[in-house]
């Protein structure tokens, strides 16, 4: 395969294919920074060299979760100690310390709680949204969707509809990880299957409910399996144009079940973080948004993704107690000013956004 002119022909209109997005996530030589200039000059085709951030908190529920993922820290049992539940007067306390902070977003995370029914998490929507009128309320993922509507005896599609009622903004492109079942099956074999994720996602949405979409990367998959995940996401954007953006996740392995049984890699090289982000860009030709994970990546990488087709850097978080169960140093606040810094050292202008990509 002739690379220059692959790229050239990308930056020229050409669809990348699943089987050229394996060679080019596969390259290992200084050619890496050809993918990078290629993905870097889409980025400022597509949206300039803005780089935008949304100041939200993270608002973590409940550890309890039917999953325990090999490649998660964070989940526990019932029994198991530090395992908790909020109630509404705890949630109601931590959304006000959001408002206080001036948030625009509130991103609900949570483990998939086995008894918690469609009602559970109306009532949390309900008592957020009453805490925090006009805040965005960023939450659930496909997995808790299809649980809920499981313990509550109702179609995936209702529970996206009371969702919406109940002041849902927009849903997490979570419990994806890899797209690829045989995958699933060694990382998380008790979440939903890729047609199940895949299904969900369209019917919200289909239901006027956007979404992220995310990859997690660098654990026991191969270039082939993200090329395959990165189609999929591809092909709902066709269908649907509902993804906001891609948020590519790098493993984080340090304290997880699956690296500690020799199942997973100690995650991702900086080549590969790297050629995620440029390689994202130069495949998924309608998204605009490219999030680069600072909690995952550190700063310094981080700011190398904003150079490789990069150009959203998440937002403030206030907490990411998943990342740094795992093992995440630093991961659970950014400083706008921090932002400010890395974006004016390589040329860039900071932005401040809402979740759907409208400016402050």
């Amino acid at each position: 395969m002739d690379r220059k002119q692959l790229l050239s022909d990308v930056l020229g209109g050409h669809r990348l294919s699943i089987n050229e997005a394996i060679s080019l996530l596969s390259t290992k030589d200084r050619n890496i920074f050809d993918i990078v200039s290629a993905a870097d000059t889409l980025r400022e085709e597509k949206v300039g060299d803005v780089v935008t951030y949304v100041r939200n908190q993270n608002i973590h529920i409940t550890n309890i979760c039917k999953n325990l993922c090999g490649f998660c820290s964070f989940g526990r049992r019932a029994g198991d100690e530090g395992a908790y539940c909020d109630d509404r007067d705890t949630l109601v306390k931590k959304t006000n310390l959001a408002t206080e902070r001036g948030v625009t977003e509130i991103c609900l995370l949570s483990g998939v709680h086995p008894e918690f029914t469609a009602d559970n998490y109306i009532n949390i929507l309900g008592w957020v949204r009453d805490a925090a009128p006009g805040v965005h309320l960023h939450a659930f993922s496909p997995d808790e969707v299809a649980h809920a509507a499981s313990g509550s005896g109702i179609s995936t599609r209702e529970v996206l509809e009371r969702f919406k009622a109940a002041g849902i903004g927009s849903l997490q492109g979570t419990a994806a990880e890899i797209l690829v079942d045989d995958v699933r099956d060694v990382i998380c074999p008790r979440k939903v299957d890729t047609a199940t994720w895949a299904g969900i996602i369209k019917e919200a949405h289909t239901c006027g409910i956007p979404s992220t979409a995310t990859i997690m990367y660098g654990s026991c998959e191969s270039a082939a399996d993200q090329a395959q995940h990165l189609s999929i996401l591809r092909d709902i954007q066709d269908e649907t144009g509902g993804f906001t953006e891609l948020v590519p996740l790098s493993f984080v392995h340090t304290n997880t079940p699956i690296y500690r049984k020799g199942l997973a890699r100690p995650g991702a090289t900086g080549r590969e973080d790297i050629l995620m982000t440029a390689v994202s860009r130069l495949f998924l030709d309608n998204f605009d948004n490219i999030q680069v994970s600072w909690g995952k990546l550190g700063l310094k990488l981080s700011q190398l993704a904003l150079l490789s087709g990069g150009n959203d850097l998440a937002g403030t978080m206030f907490s990411d107690d998943v990342s740094v169960d795992a093992g995440a140093m630093g991961a659970d606040y950014l400083d706008p000013g921090m932002m400010q810094y890395m974006v004016r050292d390589i040329g860039r202008t900071l932005k401040q956004r809402r979740t759907d990509y409208s400016p402050v």
